[in-house]
């Protein structure tokens, strides 16, 4: 079986319990997440060859956090240990109408200061099907920028499917190149690209009158904004672009839609209420949607899977999505009562 290769910086995730203020009370709960690798971990999930390339310090912070991957069966062999310091982001969960927070720990972490060169693509890409990237690693550094880049060029150069969740972070952008610059480059290597409609407009540089905070979907510039970014950027194949109707911190409507150059799919929408956490359902739709693009028959399956993986995702603690194919596939199929299964 061909390996899915994802890239990025896993951290340390301290997270307030259950939706407390930052030091509310003395306690931080600690696990691990990052974008590149919750996608390796969703498709191992799946039941898919993943391995995850990353920069992580040797130490036992980096070894727990590599422990963590292996226990999901993601393949580890290609992390560097080298560098100082594991990356850190620090979340308060929000409810209501009080938003969740993110603070960032992250700068001089051990991939943002690993140079081009430091990764071996020509060994990494051998026997590789598949390589997702997302915008927030060349976000990090200009050398995660450069490492990105040349990590997307060798997987075109050995014929893998490269798929990119743009994935805009306004405060990563500090190193004297904006996402359009970076990122405009970067999806010219890209045959899938995933995201929102705030990803596709500040990473692509491309504008489009969407409402996001109308509570209704408009479609039909969904569909323009597709159209737009499939016209720039030829080698696009197809785009994915998650639709969240956030009603409150709890409560969200969540849909998504896919533009293959041929069609225009709108996918059915989940109204998710009691949100467990939100953070990662967009790499549960990566996942999801990798899954079904290799292993389903359809671009309407393929993007009903990715969908319903990440709805799922709402109900579980932490950023990796746990996630199987029966559980996603009974979601697609109707099964949304929440009955006990016995």
């Amino acid at each position: 079986m061909k390996k899915y290769i994802t890239f990025g910086e896993i951290m340390l995730r301290l997270k307030t319990p259950n939706c407390e203020k930052f030091f509310q009370s003395p306690l931080l709960e600690a696990t691990f997440g990052g974008g590149e690798a919750n996608v390796a971990v969703g498709l191992s999930r799946l039941g898919l060859n993943s391995a995850y390339v990353s920069v992580i310090p040797n130490n036992a912070i980096g070894d727990a956090c590599i422990g963590e991957l292996r226990k999901h069966n993601v393949d580890t062999l290609h992390i560097l240990r080298k560098g100082n310091r594991l990356g850190i982001y620090f979340l308060e969960v929000g409810a209501n109408q009080r938003p969740s927070k993110v603070v960032y720990d992250r700068s001089y972490s051990a991939i943002a200061q690993a140079k081009p060169g430091d990764i071996n693509w020509d060994e990494i890409f051998n026997g590789a099907g598949w390589f997702h990237i997302s915008g927030i690693t060349p976000a990090i550094s200009l050398f995660a920028s450069e490492l990105s880049l040349d990590a997307v060029k060798k997987a075109r150069e050995k014929g893998v499917t490269v798929s990119c969740d743009l994935n805009y972070r306004e405060k990563l952008w500090k190193y004297g190149k904006s996402a359009s610059e970076v990122m405009s480059e970067l999806v010219k290597y890209a045959d899938i690209i995933i995201g929102n409609e705030e990803d596709c407009q500040k990473s692509l540089g491309i504008k489009v009158n969407i409402d996001v905070e109308s509570g209704e979907l408009q479609t039909e510039k969904y569909e323009k904004l597709t159209d737009k970014i499939l016209k720039l950027y030829p080698n696009i194949k197809k785009i994915a672009i998650t639709l969240r109707e956030s009603h409150s911190a709890n409560y969200n409507g969540w849909s998504a839609v896919l533009n293959n150059g041929k069609e225009f799919l709108v996918s059915r929408k989940y109204e998710i209420y009691n949100i467990v956490d939100r953070i990662g359902a967009g790499d549960a739709f990566s996942a999801g949607l990798i899954y079904g693009l290799s292993q389903l028959d359809s671009n309407r399956e393929s993007l009903e899977f990715a969908v319903a993986a990440s709805c799922l995702m709402h109900s579980i603690p932490g950023d990796l999505p746990l996630i199987s194919v029966e559980d996603v596939k009974n979601l697609a199929g109707g099964s949304g009562s929440g009955r006990v299964q016995r």
